[in-house]
């Protein structure tokens, strides 16, 4: 019960303050005039003035509510590290049982890990949440249980009671993190470029740990080298690529046995390789008409620096030209051969036939400029079928198929093969034809050289030509690669004949698959993400493949099984749980994918600190309790004062209530007041007749 005097004035206020003016005026007058009856008179006039305010007595019935304390739980990753998962609970039940103690109604609030690109724990964010949802004249009190790493370092909400945060974690906690400040998007093949990483110790290092790591450097799918790098200095490590496309790097440190986490011990980078120039040396027999079209397709590209060789009059050919009307200066046979045959990237041979010009010394080199990791395509026309056959030279060591000296010169058109339709390079090619809505997916050839079905192993026979013979076939020869195109008749497809082809397309596969570019391997494990969904396609030649297995980024592993998507790939898709780093294995390839950031915001930084929190506690002297010292009592308050103290925490009282009734009972009934102005005003006459 409540009680309280209101006023409900008969006339608004400034009225009743013009009369109460006018009345004191008249009273004045009547002091001045010496009229002996004037406080008979002013108190009749006040209790006019009484009555137009109209006083009352108001009381209620109160019902106490009681006091909220806000509590914020974190429950991100960095709180699973050590033991503070267990002190989180054990905090949160202590904190329970003191509210009930002191009748304080908990409102507890989870933080779980954050859904985007690089996670993260906002608990300002929660706490707006939360005052928004609660009256703050009821709230006496907020709690923080977290590490203190928190990631929304925006402004604090304002909040009417003390803030205290509980402190997990404890003072022996260490950790290691690898850190990558500075790489490149992308790198020139085959030139230094440079990396700035940082190993970076954390926390309570131990005294006896050596002033250097060792860091594991993975490039693609060579041989890990190990190197040793001082910690907590910024260290520039030089790398070259050897591979076009997307090169991974992986950076793995050796984890310590007591740190607090080895997730923030990893990195994976992807850095595109790029070709400064594409050198290629085309070697052409004789003048044709498919000559233009692998000038154009070269010449196309201004990245490509092209030497083109033309044998126009072999040595035997006697025309009684004078030798030194043949040429301004002697081609450059042995420069280009023997001294920088290194430095093409992809040699061509066009219905080159042996005619001395290019002596046995010279097609040897070019077999061990092959067998050491150059590219090689040979388009054959008739000459390939004769005596002077390339075939005949050095050349047969590395060549996939030999020639049976049959020339067919019948109409045929080209089709895929089934190991064709798997394979990167023709996989698909029907969907780049011109004749979309023919019968035929492009126009016919007429000439093809008959190989042997006799082929190396490794061969690969992808087009298929007249009565199904080999017309495109690949070779991996040691570190090289070889192309054989049995026909010279490709040309037809780029002048349009009976609709033209894919010429431009499959040219380009060729060459691509040829300089090893990843995208047109044909055993391949490519992984692609979009948000948290995960897609692992296997691609290769064979019917089926193994199990995948993934490591997930805690260390736990899971197997997934793939489902063929398309000739050649199988395919799963999964939605990542946690960001960090995949790893991918089959058995025969093996890949690593971050989802993400490699370490997450949340293993950036791991040491417990109620730093970032630090403005928060103080706005209304709050305080911060470290659990491994012991679980703190709960106390109330005055509001403004210390809110907190060794070992306890405060909450301040708001005394907080709900009406449930309200009476209002006037002072001066109308009826008294009557009386009372009545009685006032004849006492004044009475009084002053008599006198």
């Amino acid at each position: 019960m409540n009680y309280s005097v209101i006023f409900n004035p008969m006339l608004p206020w400034p009225v009743i303050a013009v009369l109460s003016g006018v009345m004191l005026l008249m009273l004045g007058l009547a002091i001045v005039r010496r009229l002996q009856g004037w406080p008979f008179r002013a108190l009749a006039a006040t209790v006019i003035v009484v009555a137009l305010v109209n006083p009352g007595l108001q009381s209620e019935d109160r019902d106490a509510l009681q006091d909220i304390a806000l509590v914020i739980v974190d429950e991100t990753q960095s709180q699973r590290l050590g033991t503070r998962t267990d002190q989180t609970e054990v905090a949160l039940e202590n904190l329970l049982a003191e509210f009930d103690r002191l009748d304080v109604e908990p409102r507890v609030a989870r933080i779980l890990d954050s859904t985007d690109d690089e996670g993260g724990t906002y608990v300002y964010e929660k706490l707006y949440e939360l005052v928004t949802e609660v009256p703050q004249r009821r709230i006496s009190g907020t709690f923080i249980i977290s590490d203190g790493l928190i990631h929304d370092l925006t402004a604090a909400p304002a909040l009417p009671a003390p803030t205290h945060v509980m402190l997990t974690g404890q003072a022996s906690d260490w950790d290691r993190r690898l850190v990558i400040e500075n790489a490149p998007s992308f790198a020139i093949l085959d030139e230094e470029f440079m990396l700035s990483i940082r190993v970076e110790d954390m926390g309570a290092v131990p005294g006896t740990l050596p002033p250097e790591a060792e860091l594991e450097i993975t490039l693609n799918d060579d041989r890990p080298r190990i190197i040793r790098v001082p910690t907590n200095r910024t260290v520039s490590l030089p790398l070259t690529l050897t591979r076009g496309g997307r090169n991974v790097i992986q950076f793995d440190l050796t984890a310590q046995s007591d740190e607090l986490t080895a997730r923030n011990n990893a990195a994976v980078l992807q850095i595109n390789g790029v070709r400064d120039r594409l050198r290629v040396l085309l070697v052409s027999g004789q003048p044709h008409p498919g000559q233009r079209t692998w000038r154009n397709l070269l010449k196309s590209d201004a990245t490509v620096d092209l030497v083109h060789f033309t044998i126009l009059r072999p040595p035997g050919k006697q025309d009684g030209v004078p030798v030194t009307e043949l040429s301004l200066i002697s081609f450059p046979t042995r420069e280009l051969f023997l001294e920088k045959i290194e430095e093409f990237d992809l040699i061509i041979f066009d219905r080159y036939r042996r005619r001395g010009i290019l002596s046995p010394i010279y097609l040897d080199s070019v077999r061990r400029y092959v067998e050491g990791g150059g590219a090689l395509l040979v388009a054959a026309g008739p000459d390939f079928a004769t005596a002077d056959s390339l075939y005949r030279s050095p050349l047969s060591e590395v060549l996939p198929l030999s020639p049976t000296a049959r020339v067919i010169e019948e109409a045929f058109l080209p089709k895929i093969t089934d190991l064709g339709q798997r394979h990167p390079v023709t996989e698909g090619l029907e969907a780049f034809s011109p004749l979309q809505d023919a019968e035929s997916p492009w126009g016919r050839w007429f000439r093809q050289v008959e190989l042997t079905e006799k082929r190396r192993v490794e061969a690969q026979t992808l087009l298929s030509g007249y009565d199904d013979k080999p017309l495109l076939t690949l070779h991996r020869v040691a570190e090289g690669r070889v192309a054989l195109l049995a026909s010279d008749s490709v040309w037809l497809w780029d002048r349009g004949f009976e609709g033209g082809g894919p010429q431009l397309e499959l040219l380009r596969r060729l060459a691509h698959w040829m300089m090893k570019e990843p995208e047109l391997e044909e055993e391949a494990l490519r992984v692609t993400a979009a948000g948290q969904e995960i897609t692992v396609t296997r691609r290769t030649l064979g019917p089926d493949v193994d199990t995948l297995d993934i490591i997930l980024p805690d260390g736990t592993s899971a197997a997934v099984e793939l489902a063929e998507s398309a000739p050649g790939q199988f395919s799963a898709t999964f939605t990542a749980a946690e960001q960090g780093l995949y790893r991918f294995q089959d058995g025969a390839m093996e890949s690593v994918f971050a989802v993400g950031p490699t370490a997450p915001k949340e293993f950036r930084e791991t040491i417990a600190s109620a730093t970032a929190l630090s403005a928060l506690v103080d706005a209304q002297r709050g305080g911060v309790s470290v659990l491994e010292a012991g679980l703190p009592s709960l106390r109330l308050v005055r509001e403004g004062r210390q809110a907190a103290g060794r070992g306890w925490l405060g909450l301040t009282p708001r005394g907080a209530y709900v009406t449930t009734d309200v009476r209002l009972i006037p002072l001066l009934p109308a009826w008294v007041i009557l009386c009372l102005v009545l009685g006032l005003s004849v006492g004044a006459w009475l009084y002053e007749g008599r006198r």
